[in-house]
């Protein structure tokens, strides 16, 4: 039996946060990236050497002991060495700026917006792996198009924790969204039913979460894809996203993960939350070169507007300030 968690519909618009202050909140939560990254590279270049393969070893080490993977390392100091050539650059002290641009210029295509316009209800699907932080983004994404004026319906889909519905549950009194659950049974039956019930609504995004799952457990990968089709029964134009959620200390393992999920489910985009807890945040360049999906959204804190899309400068400009 289906229970339904109602609260008011009507969208809860607030004030933005002035763009100031999300700058602030990225550097302070890129804080132990930038240390092992951002203030390494700095001291590198500020000493007065010169530019020569000594100082790309060095970089190098310092590129790959960051998380930004073997393949983005390679590329980036290809790129530098062509930006060295081509400008004329011979001193340490004006690599910073070239490494910045080429850094930019990398993780530019991983900057792509979720919008929600064009289906009503927006079905997005959230998968990942135990402890990424599914539910806890859900709760945050709900809030985010709220205060866009959209109004969201969330189905607890993950049925084997009861700990992650109650969680949900309490996102959505605190968010005053309906929650679509049942105690036991199916996820996508679950799931079913929300987009059953977001049509009946009149509901403009649908967020579906589901159990989290190791890729390597191959009998619940099945069950995922299962989920999805039977989204696609619900509503035949959807899921219209699916979102894989990876923690971001999980750095280069995060990899595997992306390409597991992507292969079972054609992941439209990522969430990549946890970064204020980690010294791994290079793992997005490792993304942007081996598996380059859209990141929708970057998490670096644990309020409910902690969550933002992600923007390539600011993300740049966090790492070398």
């Amino acid at each position: 039996m289906f229970s339904f968690f109602k609260k008011s519909e009507a969208p809860v618009v607030e004030e933005e946060s002035k763009p100031e202050g999300w700058a602030a909140r990225l550097k302070q939560g890129l804080t132990r990236t930038r240390e092992q990254f951002g203030r390494k590279v700095a001291n590198l270049f500020g000493s007065g050497a010169k530019i020569d393969d000594a100082l790309y070893e060095e970089l190098e080490t310092i590129l790959l002991t960051s998380d930004v993977g073997v393949a983005a390392t390679q590329h980036l100091l290809d790129d530098l060495r062509v930006r060295v050539r081509r400008d004329g650059l011979v001193e340490a002290g004006q690599l910073k700026d070239a490494l910045q641009q080429s850094l930019l210029a990398l993780l530019e295509p991983l900057e792509a917006p979720l919008e929600v316009e064009g289906q009503r209800p927006f079905i997005i699907m959230l998968a990942g792996v135990n402890g990424a932080g599914k539910t806890t983004t859900i709760g945050k994404l709900a809030k985010y198009y709220q205060s866009r004026g959209k109004s969201v319906l969330l189905a607890a889909g993950d049925t084997f924790r009861a700990a992650a519905r109650e969680q949900l549950m309490i996102w959505g009194e605190r968010n005053n969204v309906t929650v679509i659950t049942q105690e036991s049974g199916d996820s996508a039956a679950v799931i079913f039913d929300a987009i059953q019930a977001a049509k009946a609504r009149g509901i403009d995004v649908v967020l579906a979460d589901t159990a989290g799952r190791l890729p390597t457990q191959l009998h619940l990968m099945e069950e995922i894809k299962k989920v999805k089709r039977v989204i696609a029964k619900a509503e035949s134009s959807g899921p219209h996203e699916v979102l894989l959620v990876l923690d971001a200390n999980t750095g280069q393992n995060g990899l595997a993960q992306v390409k597991a999920f992507d292969d079972a489910l054609q992941v439209t985009g990522l969430v990549l939350t946890k970064l204020d807890g980690t010294a791994k945040g290079g793992i997005i360049a490792a993304i942007a070169r081996t598996r380059p999906i859209p990141i929708r959204f970057i998490g670096v804190g644990e309020q409910l507007d902690d969550l933002r899309p992600f923007v390539a400068q600011e993300f740049v400009s966090a790492l070398f300030e």
